[in-house]
């Protein structure tokens, strides 16, 4: 486990824990708590769709059912929000790999497993909607009770700090994965399943331990979104615009690398908002920038943001003169 990937990641986390002193506007650090909480559920697919290959369109079976599982916990039963969150994000790791056994024991890869989560997520949004415990079309509402084990705050800055504690441990996990065997065979499997597994590698467990924990992330990042706004509804919990989200981001910042969900998930968001500052409050105008964004990314720099930043430092390092040359 080498200090070197590390270095960056303190960077960052230090970088946004000092973000609350020098900055006090709330809409500033609503916006900087909800890219956190989509940099959890970036972390989720990246670990899955960018080191393991099994790019999923349906993460928001993961993030519902983790938002899904805390509120009722807390509004059906009273239970305290730190144990219900926990109970959540080990209901959203189940759901993972229940959906990830019956996909991958059945061969499905690529398009097919794509549209199959997709599938799942659908369907836990119609019964989520009209189930009476969820609370049905009308959704949950938290009640309203501030304090340190209810997960609620006065400070927007402390609710960050929260935010920014999950990511990091996201963070710390993803990097400890890329470093060690487990990441190894994932990155052999996305290259090629038939000749992971002809060295040996149970590709079938490798798929369902990524899925796990890049579910349980997810669920993460469902709890959080509940904790902060207090409510929760089918449409949000189980919609595919988080699916998007978690997707969007990483292949933004860079898919496949540790840093790429955070990255890309304010990268996305930032100039999301500078759009509608530029031009106004247009409807859609921050959608239009992201397909904007995601094409240029497509066409010009596939490995995202970062890959592009260390393509243009490779190139402004000097070439190392050849033996004629110093000659």
């Amino acid at each position: 486990m080498t200090r070197r990937g590390y270095l960056p990641i303190l960077l960052v986390l230090a970088v946004l824990a000092l973000l609350p002193f020098a900055v006090t506007s709330n809409v500033v650090l609503n916006f900087v708590v909800f890219v956190l909480i989509i940099t959890l559920a970036a972390q989720g697919w990246n670990l899955l769709g960018g080191v393991g290959g099994q790019s999923s369109f349906g993460h928001a079976a993961f993030f519902g059912t983790g938002a899904y599982v805390s509120a009722i916990l807390q509004v059906r039963f009273g239970i305290n929000a730190w144990v219900a969150t926990a109970v959540a994000v080990a209901a959203g790791a189940a759901v993972g790999w229940i959906i990830g056994f019956l996909s991958f024991r059945a061969g499905l890869r690529g398009s097919y497993f794509a549209l199959v989560t997709l599938a799942f997520a659908e369907v836990l949004r119609i019964l989520a909607n009209a189930a009476g415990f969820t609370g049905g079309a009308a959704g949950l509402l938290m009640k309203l009770d501030v304090g340190f084990w209810n997960m609620q705050f006065t400070s927007r800055a402390a609710f960050l700090w929260l935010a920014l504690g999950f990511v990091a441990v996201g963070l710390i996990v993803s990097q400890m994965i890329a470093n060690s065997r487990f990441g190894a065979q994932l990155v052999a499997v996305r290259e090629n399943e038939e000749a992971a597994r002809a060295l040996g590698v149970d590709v079938l467990s490798v798929k369902l331990k990524a899925i796990t924990v890049s579910a349980a992330l997810t669920a993460v990042a469902g709890c959080l979104y509940l904790q902060y706004f207090l409510y929760i509804d089918a449409n949000i919990a189980y919609g595919l615009w988080i699916s998007v989200e978690a997707l969007l981001a990483p292949m933004v910042g860079g898919r496949g690398l540790v840093l790429g969900p955070i990255i890309g998930a304010f990268t996305l968001h930032g100039l999301g908002e500078a759009s509608k500052l530029l031009a106004g409050r247009v409807p859609g105008i921050d959608l239009a920038a992201y397909g904007a964004v995601l094409i240029l990314v497509v066409a010009f720099a596939p490995g995202g943001v970062l890959g592009l930043l260390r393509k243009l430092r490779f190139r402004s390092q000097p070439v190392a003169k050849t033996a004629e040359e110093t000659a």
